[in-house]
């Protein structure tokens, strides 16, 4: 599929989803995907090879939570090649969004996408979650990695303010992990999320401190 496909099939995407995204950002969006596509030969960013894929499952995916974000202050933990958060940033430049990754390749490839789209809306963390303590706590915590909701809340709880919302993207229902978080720790809702081109279900489960 070649570039004019691709752009083709991102339009399609966010018009299908609603989304308001100017052409300079969906440019912006394009640049971001060949940024990944040619790293992730070398530094083993995803496991989707397939560009076509990506702008599914990578692109359209993240932009998908946006009607969720709320900032101004957001960390994207786990972040690995930049998803969700250097889509968000490119859509939303008013948002101050922070990446951390424990591996290195991965914040090195996020730097050099951030630079390489001149996005000086995002911080790049090198660092493991439970070593980091942040200079300003974040109000929104989001992550499409992490294994459990369990686990998620566990390892960030403690980047958050009083009253931030963790955003957790998830495939199915996780019905089994919303029975296990930790204690003091609540879930608002379980949005479903419509992602254009996706197979399977996306859900975005939104947790906070308990009342």
């Amino acid at each position: 599929m070649n570039d004019k496909q691709l752009e083709q099939q991102l339009r399609r995407g966010i018009e299908a989803m609603s989304l308001e995204v100017s052409d300079q950002q969906q440019a912006l969006l394009m640049d971001y995907l060949r940024l990944l596509e040619k790293w992730n030969k070398a530094f083993n960013l995803t496991a989707v090879r397939d560009p076509a894929q990506m702008v599914d499952r990578h692109l359209l995916d993240s932009l998908s939570i946006l009607p969720y974000i709320k900032g101004p202050n957001c960390i994207d933990v786990g972040s690995g090649g930049g998803l969700p958060g250097i889509p968000v940033a490119i859509v939303r430049p008013d948002l101050n969004i922070t990446l951390m990754d424990s591996n290195g390749k991965k914040s090195r490839f996020q730097f050099q996408a951030v630079t390489a789209l001149k996005l000086t809306n995002v911080t790049v963390v090198n660092k493991r979650v439970e070593q980091y303590q942040p200079e300003q706590l974040f109000d929104q915590v989001m992550s499409r990695a992490f294994s459990s909701l369990q686990d998620m809340m566990h390892w960030t709880l403690h980047l958050g303010t009083e009253n931030a919302e963790w955003l957790a993207m998830k495939g199915i229902y996780p019905e089994d992990e919303l029975q296990q978080l930790p204690e003091g720790v609540t879930c608002k809702t379980v949005h479903r999320l419509d992602v254009a081109g996706a197979d399977g279900e996306r859900h975005l489960a939104l947790l906070q401190r308990g009342l």
